[in-house]
């Protein structure tokens, strides 16, 4: 059976399945969310040290979130094959939806509110959470995840900590040697350049990262409302890249200035030049996962990047108290979303 995943039809689709209707509403305000309280992260060293105005910066971010869903999907879609495959939710394509939206519910839920407190999410985790705790509830057990795609999240949780931590590391601490000896402030005038070409390049691996797990979750939903289980070997449509790109650019311009202030001031404070090293190498570690294929969180990346950085003068530079309440967000995630997903999906299966 040829899988049919053209606009026309998924406008149509939408008109006679309320459940995929729900789907890509949920889907569309996670994207909006996402945007919203996550790619902040990628301006946060920017804005900080002064080198945008905050307005001008989430513009950008806004840009290059934009251009780096639409670019990379279309450069290497792994990202999305991963989070397509990740979960087995059973030869029933109306359970599946229900599924989806049980997920979906439940990240907006718990990114929502952790954004109140203005702590960074990690929709990535949100995500794959939800996803595991919908196939959990439908299929009566652990035999709906799919184990092979599940541990590239574990290597992306220790590999984002750990690339961020060391390449932020390194990176910094060349560019105090390199510039040792120069003009700080002609140092300071190049950096501050610098920093908005990080900052660009930080937003557009975002979108590349984070845009590519939610399209994957779009094209599930598009696969089981024409029946089919899974989506191997279909080629994912240009226009549900430029959807996704375009709704995750709009939640991005909205803003989110507690969140710049927590990753930016409250956690190192920086100079321009480690800003720039610390956008740079999330930046690279985001482009490394996003080759191979592992869906990693963008925060944790860009976080461990800024303590690296931080470290290179001295560990006290970094304010672990914010590392603290950052890390027990992360560690309740998995558990938080997992549960709220596995209730709703089994809610929504006796009412629909």
């Amino acid at each position: 059976m040829e899988m049919d995943v053209s606009f026309s039809y998924f406008i149509s689709a939408m008109g006679q399945n309320p459940m995929l209707l729900i789907t890509v509403v949920l889907t569309l305000g996670v994207i909006f969310v996402n945007g919203w309280t996550d790619a902040p992260n990628a301006i946060a060293t920017c804005v900080t040290t002064r080198c945008m105005a905050p307005r001008a910066a989430i513009l950008l971010s806004a840009v290059f979130n934009f251009l780096g869903v639409l670019v990379m999907t279309q450069i290497n879609s792994s990202v999305a094959s991963t989070i397509s495959n990740m979960v087995d939710f059973g030869g029933d394509t109306h359970e599946a939806l229900i599924g989806l939206c049980a997920a979906l519910f439940s990240i907006v839920v718990y990114s929502v509110t952790a954004s109140v407190f203005g702590i960074p999410t990690s929709e990535s985790h949100s995500l794959i959470a939800g996803l595991s705790g919908a196939a959990i509830a439908i299929q009566n057990g652990v035999g709906g995840i799919n184990m092979d795609e599940w541990v590239k999240v574990l290597y992306g949780l220790v590999a984002s900590l750990a690339m961020g931590f060391g390449i932020g590391w390194v990176v910094c601490k060349a560019l105090a040697i390199l510039c040792a000896n120069m003009d700080r402030r002609r140092t300071n005038k190049f950096f501050t350049g610098a920093e908005v070409f990080g900052a660009a390049a930080m937003s557009f691996m975002h979108g590349a990262q984070d845009g590519q797990k939610f399209i994957g979750v779009l094209f599930l939903g598009v696969a089981f409302s024409n029946g089919m289980s899974d989506v191997t070997g279909v080629v994912i449509p240009v226009w549900l890249m430029l959807l996704c790109s375009a709704v995750m650019g709009v939640g991005t311009s909205v803003g989110g200035e507690k969140i710049i202030k927590a990753v930016g001031m409250d956690m190192v404070k920086l100079e321009k030049y480690q800003g720039f090293a610390a956008d740079l190498s999330g930046a690279l570690c985001l482009l490394f996962s996003s080759l191979f294929g592992i869906p990693v969180s963008t925060t944790h990346t860009k976080t461990s990047a800024i303590m690296g950085v931080g470290a290179v003068k001295r560990l006290s530079a970094i304010n672990f108290g914010v590392v603290k309440d950052m890390m027990l967000t992360w560690v309740f995630t998995f558990p938080g979303c997992g549960l709220i997903s596995f209730v709703m999906a089994k809610l929504f299966m006796a009412i629909f």
